[in-house]
């Protein structure tokens, strides 16, 4: 039976680290001092939202109703994990506000942009 590897000490919550490897097959033996993914010290459920998370392509809708958790819920524990995995979660990325057709037309008029540049924007903004 194939088990989990413990990411911390059960004892005094410590990091863990590998210090034997070892191959079923012929049973050669590593010895040394190896860390650990990121991964492994990460809670169970932890793991598990991201095997779902992965597995619907980060589609929080699928995530939602997979789970049956709210999209805050998703968004929060997304959140934990990113902390956990030792990086800061960003605030939402924001698109840029497209420029309206009325200023458009005053930055065309002031020589700020091109007609072409308008024309592209235009074209984009009815796509």
């Amino acid at each position: 039976m194939q088990r989990h590897v413990l990411g911390h000490c059960p004892v005094c919550e410590s990091d863990l680290h590998v210090s034997k490897l070892a191959c079923p097959s012929c049973h050669t033996e590593i010895h040394g001092d190896f860390i650990l993914s990121k991964f492994n010290y990460l809670s169970k459920e932890n793991l598990y939202f991201i095997e779902i998370f992965m597995k619907n392509k980060g589609n929080i809708k699928k995530v939602e109703k997979e789970l049956g958790i709210s999209y805050p819920t998703v968004k929060k524990q997304l959140d934990e994990i990113i902390v956990e995995l030792g990086y800061t979660p960003e605030e939402d990325f924001k698109e840029p506000k497209a420029a309206s057709h009325q200023e458009l037309l005053e930055k065309l008029a002031r020589g700020e942009v091109s007609k072409e540049d308008v024309l592209h924007q235009l074209g984009d903004s009815h796509e």
